[in-house]
């Protein structure tokens, strides 16, 4: 997470005036539904536009283990994705091996060190595809 509930908030209350642009990148929200507590569960995340779909990256930093949100949306991949203002369904899943060559280049041109997270881990880092339900 980027900086946790508090970006969540401020983002949401603000449709993203607070909280989309970070540190040179563009953010969004991601809201997946938790797999065992059937909670809605929101996180900030680096993001960028792929034709008509958003990626984002399941980097967790390069640890060896998923982060929590990913592991949502394989239990359930109909989630909430929201861009500044807009907020939409949608639903999510890992890019193709054939996909994810030029989705990688698309996100480490955004954030660099994608590419150090990778080489931190043997766990490949899945590039997710999320487009509008």
């Amino acid at each position: 997470m980027l900086f946790g509930a508090e970006h969540v908030k401020r983002y949401v209350e603000t449709e993203g005036t607070e909280g989309h642009d970070w540190q040179g990148t563009t953010v969004a929200i991601l809201t997946t539904t938790g797999r065992r507590s059937g909670l809605s569960r929101s996180t900030p995340l680096i993001y960028q536009k792929y034709g008509d779909a958003y990626l984002v990256v399941a980097s967790k930093g390069g640890a060896d283990e998923p982060p929590l949100w990913f592991r949502n949306l394989q239990a359930d991949p109909h989630v909430e994705f929201q861009v500044k203002g807009d907020r939409f369904a949608a639903v999510a899943r890992a890019a193709t091996p054939e996909e994810k060559p030029d989705m990688w280049r698309t996100m480490t041109a955004t954030w660099p060190a994608y590419d150090d997270y990778q080489r931190k881990t043997e766990r490949e880092i899945p590039v997710i595809v999320i487009e509008r339900a």
